[in-house]
């Protein structure tokens, strides 16, 4: 299993760290999504052997959030 904690910005509230969670944690391998809004930052656990980084960065774009390097 995997750790992988990615900045994100955009978010506005509690709500935006909820979404990114349950995007995050529909994709399969991702076990668990923790997304803090105060820290601006996510943390997953996933299997590497079933999911890509890329996934996960392309999965909170999708939903309208900026992944910063």
């Amino acid at each position: 299993m995997q750790k992988l904690i990615l900045k994100i910005s955009g978010m506005h509230c509690s709500s935006c760290s909820l979404r990114i969670d349950g995007d995050l944690e529909e994709i399969e391998g991702v076990v668990t999504a923790n997304t803090n809004f105060a820290k601006g930052q996510t943390e997953v656990q996933y299997e590497e052997s079933k999911v890509a980084t890329d996934r996960l960065v392309e999965v909170i774009k999708k939903a309208g959030y900026t992944v910063v390097a």
